[in-house]
């Protein structure tokens, strides 16, 4: 078992709930992205995806569009992404999740971004824009490399294909809390608790719920339902309004702070 199973296991035994946080690497810069996830495991989360900036992100909302604008307009390429990772993990075991969409990994090369992401110390890969029908291109060597292949499953999944999906799940599967982008809308407790239910129904691998989760309280209703929670557009604004202040490390310690206690 990886570092990401190692982390819910632990946590499972403290009857305490992942934070899963996603931040856009190289936003505001690569060397604050770095200083920046160093920030994010010191002040509670659990598990970090790192966002591979990519020029046409369709499943996110504006706040992540423009941090990726941001990123790409400062130079940030898929081999740098690689490269704070293998910074990050010199200072820390977090566990890391690269966040990506395929076409920067197509034209990195699949076997090749395999091996280096594992090389360098991440622990998984979510591909947004891959269904399951083509991940086996990817998959092959992600497998092969020891990288847990994070799944996808949205409220419209259907029994069919969420079995197919989550059959070969690992490391968590991420339950997509609304329909749409992220950062746009909040979800709605009734529907999330009965479509957890379900994927725990086929499944044993922990499930993290992600999109539209904004606060402490939203996290707190989720954590009760799932097995961690994923937030991203409340940190990337915030990283955004704090980007040129020297209280950007403050500001983010203390957001973290105030959702992990709400998972405990």
């Amino acid at each position: 078992m990886g570092r990401i199973g190692n982390t819910f296991g632990k946590l499972r035994a403290k009857k305490e709930k992942a934070l899963v946080v996603y931040l856009t690497a190289g936003d505001p810069s690569p060397a604050l992205t770095i200083e920046l996830i160093l920030t994010l495991a010191e002040a509670g989360a659990d598990i970090v995806e790192i966002g591979v900036p990519f020029s046409d992100p369709t499943a996110d909302g504006p706040v992540i569009q423009a941090a990726s604008q941001r990123a790409l307009k400062a130079g940030t390429t898929l081999s740098g992404v690689i490269e704070m990772v293998r910074k990050v993990r010199r200072e820390s075991q977090i566990p890391i999740v690269l966040f990506s969409y395929f076409n920067p990994i197509f034209a990195y090369g699949v076997k090749r971004f395999a091996e280096d992401a594992k090389q360098v110390g991440a622990d998984g890969i979510l591909v947004v824009d891959l269904p399951p029908e083509e991940a086996p291109e990817l998959r092959v060597h992600t497998d092969a490399a020891g990288l847990d292949f994070i799944s996808l499953v949205a409220p419209t999944t259907g029994g069919r294909r969420l079995r197919e999906i989550v059959k070969s799940a690992a490391g968590f599967v991420y339950y997509i809390s609304i329909t749409g982008v992220t950062g746009t809308a909040a979800p709605e407790i009734e529907n999330i608790a009965g479509d957890i239910g379900k994927i725990r129904r086929l499944t044993k691998t922990p499930v993290a719920a992600g999109f539209g989760i904004s606060d402490a309280a939203q996290a707190g209703q989720i954590g009760r339902l799932a097995d961690g929670v994923v937030i991203g557009s409340v940190l990337v604004r915030l990283i955004d309004e704090y980007r040129h202040s020297d209280g950007l490390m403050r500001a983010v310690s203390d957001c973290i702070r105030e959702i992990k206690a709400a998972l405990r």
